[in-house]
């Protein structure tokens, strides 16, 4: 499952869970979220914890489905986690699998990742204007994606702020 990223007045919420991990509320029969995964979330973030959408019912009551929580308010001089007794072994929590995408940050990274996750190839050099926040041009999202059209996502990139290529003026001498 994606990690959940919650950007809130307070700061910032990261979720994520990785179903395989030693660490998953469902790697033995308790059903119950890792101790100290979340006992020390700040009140701040609590609703994040208890969130129906990522609530499941275990023995004992519901649990946040988690292998990872990370936070950080605003006047935190960094990222913080609860008090956690990791299992001896690579990559605990899954959070080297869940955040590897985020964490390399490279247009070759989302390339492999696409081509992974939605079984598609796309090309870099597509991605990295995208990757640069460049305005988009009816061209590039056709190379991205030929199921979509720039039309289609001007609602949306209006509403995220992200830019777009000036429609080219109709008529008149350059």
């Amino acid at each position: 499952m994606a990690p959940v990223i919650a950007f809130t007045a307070a700061g910032a919420f990261v979720r994520g869970f990785c179903h395989e991990s030693s660490m998953s509320p469902y790697a033995d029969d308790g059903y119950a979220t890792w101790p100290g995964l979340v006992e020390s979330v700040p009140a701040e973030f609590a609703a994040h914890v208890t969130e129906p959408a990522f609530c499941h019912e275990g023995d004992t009551g519901p649990f946040l489905a988690a292998t990872v929580c990370i936070w950080r308010r605003h006047q935190d001089p960094c990222w913080q986690v609860g008090d956690i007794a990791f299992p001896a072994e690579k990559d605990p929590d899954g959070s080297a699998w869940l955040f590897d995408l985020l964490a390399d940050g490279t247009p070759e990274g989302y390339c492999a990742f696409a081509s992974a996750y939605f079984g598609v190839s796309v090309d870099a050099a597509d991605v990295g204007p995208v990757f640069e926040h460049r305005a988009l041009t009816a061209d590039l999202v056709h190379r991205i994606n030929p199921d979509v059209d720039l039309a289609n996502l001007t609602e949306v990139l209006d509403r995220i702020g992200y830019p777009q290529a000036a429609a080219s003026a109709a008529g008149g001498c350059g």
